[in-house]
């Protein structure tokens, strides 16, 4: 097996809003903001080399929507899909499965592309089989008012249309790995129904890729929860369960939305669980 970080394109979000009732004097040691408030923000996706399988973790974005959509999150960099793919010899039809954490549309808009004529959607890998699971696109092809912004129809139902969506099973334990695709899977509900953090046995250690679970290398402290989520109050004992796990098992945390924390460690202190060690994905992976 081998794992590669795949970076898709870096953004900006508002800072009070991805540290929630977090006060700016406090994240903003952690997470800088700029004039406007906004914080640098990845879409670090993750693709993992198994036998003969290519598993493409999140997608990111995308690039099919309005000028008018990119220009409220601030794109920055120059990271793409295919440029990120192209540096460890892939292409996009190689990718046998693309797992999605959950839909929203940072997570999952690279997985449609508009098709040559441009006047309507395909999926952007051919040859993949989509993965979700049953309950959380329920929830996402449904969406509740205040999630009906991140759940757009021409990132999802494409999927579906194309005959390449598949739900994966649920493991009966927490951790428990997945039948479908060979890696423990961790539901959690605080940030949005049942999304999913794989955790990946890679050598002598596991890799969790952390999706909105934490975010940042700054969100580590339990109550600093997103003001995205739909469930604070239970992002908190999700975060301490995953988080003591992590501490215990010295599990390598990949943060999906960092920009500068690529992948990092944690540990048990008085305060709670904190950071350890950061490190770069080519020290790891």
């Amino acid at each position: 097996m081998k794992l590669y970080p795949i970076e898709t394109g870096n953004f900006k979000l508002d800072g009070g809003a991805m540290f929630g009732v977090v006060p700016k004097t406090i994240w903003n040691k952690t997470n800088p903001a700029d004039e406007n408030n906004l914080i640098d923000i990845a879409a670090r996706c993750l693709l993992i080399e198994d036998g003969n399988r290519l598993i493409l973790i999140d997608t990111g974005m995308g690039n099919k929507q309005s000028d008018k959509f990119f220009g409220y999150y601030s794109l920055w960099g120059t990271h793409s899909m295919d440029k990120s793919l192209a540096k460890y010899g892939f292409h996009r039809d190689d990718i046998t499965d693309v797992f999605m954490t959950h839909l929203h549309f940072d997570h999952c808009g690279g997985s449609v592309q508009w098709n040559k004529e441009k006047t309507g959607y395909e999926p952007a890998f051919k040859n993949a089989k989509f993965w979700s699971n049953s309950n959380h696109w329920e929830w996402a092809t449904k969406p509740n008012n205040r999630e009906k912004a991140s759940f757009l129809s021409e990132n999802i139902l494409p999927m579906q249309e194309s005959g390449q969506l598949n739900f994966i099973s649920k493991p009966e334990s927490d951790f428990g790995i997945s039948n479908e695709l060979g890696f423990g899977i961790f539901y959690v509900d605080g940030h949005t129904e049942k999304m999913m953090i794989p955790h990946i046995k890679y050598q002598d250690k596991t890799i969790v890729f952390c999706a909105d679970l934490i975010p940042t290398a700054g969100h580590l402290p339990l109550p600093y929860v997103m003001g995205y989520d739909t469930r604070p109050l239970l992002t908190m004992p999700e975060k301490s369960k995953f988080l003591s796990a992590a501490a215990d098992n010295s599990y390598y945390l990949l943060l999906e939305h960092d920009a500068h924390n690529q992948i990092i460690t944690v540990e048990q202190t008085e305060k709670g669980v904190r950071l350890k060690e950061v490190f770069r994905c080519e020290e790891i992976l």
